[in-house]
């Protein structure tokens, strides 16, 4: 059964036979083209599958990089194509109706992934390639000794035929004999070779024991070694070998010559190398990549005493804004030309820049005086992208925030300099971005607190680590408890009580203020309920719930008010939601909306913090709110007599301004009873602070509604 043209088969099998035909030309199978093709279709099918599957699996594109090795496709630029292939055809023939930028993130996850099999599989067979080879050497050995003592022409035919160099020399390292397979792959003509000396052929990269393995078995007292080696042939290029030399004893069992054997991989090192360089370098930007980096500061970090560091964490600012609107594209060039000026930054010894990923680089210096020089590191960063950068005929201009860390080796881990140079790059974000912070320890330990509180937000209010506590509102007129504020906490495990200065903005930031904001209107209105069951002679007692911004924006806030009241049974002139002044600075009718329908069912509306923002008393009128809660820093001299007579006549005045507007007036902050009785005078209906209790549990305020029912 043909497959249909455009069908999934279809597709599949042109994704299959464009493969073959850019991997082909380079492989060393003795398969046709079509035959080569069949054997690719299932690694093909693998990928696919692999490319639209519900979790990511490495392992598909391991094996499929492992089979491209077992398919004998092993030749240096046989890898490039492959990937290439993958890189451009995978998506489109294989990708179905999935999300482009998903399929694109897994299509490239795919190609490291068949990198790293295709690595590991060639290793595999390089060593067992060398075993081979090592056991070859000992075998010739022996039938080279044999023929040199028994058949000068059953030596020669294997002196000649060996696929592998085979090169025969005296005690004192002059060259006697050297096979055609050795000639061939030196270069050279024989007599270049022949009458050489062995010492002659030094090379840099030498490892220190080859020379010292060499002169114990010129001297009788090794039989033989195996080393790596590289040669320079006469054109000047290298010869990488694996190298093994044997000593050949006379009748007697005298040394007599020495026997090397060579196989030539120069290919296959290269191909390493280039492995090695696209598995620690950015593909885009050609920098050494995260891999290297760690590795690189790692070491650092290891060197000996006297050693210093000095890092800085560069992040674009604005660089989302210009990728979403100008597109991938133009934001990948964006990327070269930053990277390009960010390594004209760094030429002196010991410095080294690095692209993490996205828009984030990171450039390191080491010496005695990092202090200076990561200083001086980062501004010469900042000076590079002043100038604007031309992409597609506009001139673009970005800006970065930079972090930097400086210290001294052995001090932290990798990880530990990585995350605070990330927390000081985010503060210089904070501050307005195209700058650069020093890291400063008290500041991270608060932003690692930050982190830890909010990652264990959602748990906690799982778990139920959270409690709420209620401070009294008294009637300034006769001292009774009118009603109380409900205050929450977070008993944390490790931190202990936690006051909402500490997690509310945390909350707010991840979203978990709705939850919790409910959990805590449902928890203060059923106490509320309960505080009524037990003083219900003494009239009703009022609870006063806070409002966060991202509650009055929440949808659900007047069906979830209205299901808690009427579930608790408790009426809605029971319930005050308070409000920050700021969250209604320029308020529109879609964000009063939800307060003014809570309003008309009878809950009240506080104005918390009134005075502390822009207030703009005009609008007063148009808010749905029956009491102002006056901020504590207006009544804060009168806790001292004689009070400041500014203070008092600005306080006087909101209290008659809010009385004409038939708005009532609540005081925080009152710690006092000169201040009590200055507010009373003044007018002001409610107050709460410490003169009168802290907050405390639910049964504080029913011994306190209990002394006012008493008398």
């Amino acid at each position: 059964m043909t497959a249909e043209p455009d069908g999934p088969e279809g597709r599949l099998r042109r994704f299959a036979t464009i493969w073959s035909r850019a991997v082909y030309p380079v492989t060393s199978t003795s398969l046709t083209r079509p035959e080569f093709e069949e054997l690719l279709l299932p690694l093909a099918r693998r990928l696919s599958k692999a490319l639209r599957a519900r979790s990511f699996d490495a392992a598909e594109g391991k094996a499929v990089g492992a089979a491209l090795v077992a398919a004998h496709c092993t030749d240096p630029d046989a890898l490039g194509p492959a990937l290439d292939c993958v890189d451009a055809y995978l998506v489109l023939y294989c990708g179905g109706n999935g999300s482009q930028e998903d399929l694109r993130t897994r299509s490239s996850r795919l190609q490291h992934a068949m990198a790293a099999g295709y690595a590991q599989a060639l290793r595999d067979r390089t060593l067992a390639e060398q075993e081979a080879i090592a056991r070859a050497a000992l075998q010739a050995q022996g039938v080279v000794a044999q023929a040199l003592h028994a058949s000068e022409a059953r030596f020669r035919a294997v002196f000649e035929g060996a696929a592998i160099g085979i090169s025969i020399a005296d005690l004192d390292g002059n060259v006697l004999e050297v096979n055609g397979a050795m000639l061939r792959m030196f270069g050279g003509s024989e007599q270049t070779l022949r009458g050489r000396n062995v010492r002659d052929w030094t090379h840099a990269e030498d490892a220190p024991q080859v020379w010292r393995l060499y002169e114990e078995l010129v001297r009788g007292d090794r039989e033989h070694y195996h080393v790596e080696k590289a040669y320079y042939r006469p054109d000047g290029t290298v010869l990488w070998t694996n190298l093994t030399v044997s000593l050949l004893r006379d009748a007697d069992g005298a040394p007599q010559y020495q026997l090397a054997l060579m196989e030539d991989t120069t290919e296959r090192r290269l191909l390493n190398l280039r492995l090695r360089y696209e598995a620690t370098h950015d593909a885009l930007t050609g920098l050494p990549n995260r891999t290297l980096f760690f590795e690189r500061l790692e070491k650092v970090l290891s060197s000996g005493p006297g050693q210093r560091f000095g890092l800085c964490y560069l992040d674009l600012d604005g660089f989302k804004t210009i990728n979403d609107s100008l597109g991938h594209a133009a934001g990948d060039r964006l990327l070269v030309e930053v990277a390009d000026r960010l390594q004209s930054c760094a030429t002196a010894p010991g410095e080294m820049v690095a692209r993490l990923g996205g828009d984030e680089f990171v450039a390191l210096t080491t010496g005695p005086d990092t202090q200076r020089e990561v200083d001086e590191l980062a501004a010469r960063i900042m000076n590079a992208l002043v100038a604007p950068i031309s992409v597609d005929g506009r001139e673009l201009t970005v800006r970065g925030s930079i972090g930097v860390v400086e210290g001294a080796a052995q001090e932290r881990s990798a990880a530990e300099v990585l995350r605070s140079a990330d927390i000081t790059m985010y503060r210089a974000k904070s501050a307005g971005g195209n700058r650069f912070e020093l890291a400063d320890p008290e500041a991270d330990a608060r932003a690692i607190t930050r982190h830890g509180l909010t990652t264990a937000l959602p748990a906690a209010l799982e778990r139920g680590e959270f409690f709420i506590e209620y401070q009294p509102l008294v009637h300034l007129g006769d001292g009774s408890v009118h009603g109380a504020e409900a205050l929450v906490r977070w008993l944390h495990p490790q931190h202990g009580v936690l006051g909402p200065d500490r997690f509310i903005p945390l909350a707010e930031h991840t979203g978990l203020i709705v939850p919790l904001g409910r959990w805590v209107l449902e928890q203060s209105v059923r106490q509320a309920g309960r505080w009524h069951e037990r003083h219900a002679d003494s009239g009703p007692l009022r609870i006063n719930v806070n409002l966060s911004p991202c509650q009055l924006t929440h949808p659900g806030l007047v069906q979830d008010t209205v299901e808690i009241l009427e579930r608790t049974g408790v009426a809605p002139e029971a319930l005050c939601l308070e409000v920050t002044e700021s969250a209604l600075i320029g308020a529109d009718d879609d964000l009063l909306k939800p307060l003014r329908r809570l309003a008309e069912m009878g809950v009240d509306i506080a104005l918390d913090d009134f005075g502390t923002g822009y207030s703009n008393l005009a609008n007063l009128r148009r808010l749905p709110v029956s009491i102002l809660k006056l901020d504590r820093s207006f009544t804060q001299s009168m806790q001292q007599f004689p009070a400041d007579p500014v203070d008092l006549k600005i306080v006087e005045g909101i209290v008659s301004l809010a009385h004409s507007l038939d708005l009532a007036v609540t005081v925080e902050g009152v710690e006092t009873g000169a201040q009590a009785e200055q507010l009373r005078i003044l007018g002001c209906d409610t107050a709460q602070g410490w003169y009168y209790a802290r907050p405390g549990p639910p049964e504080r305020l029913h011994e306190l509604a209990l002394v006012d029912a008493t008398g």
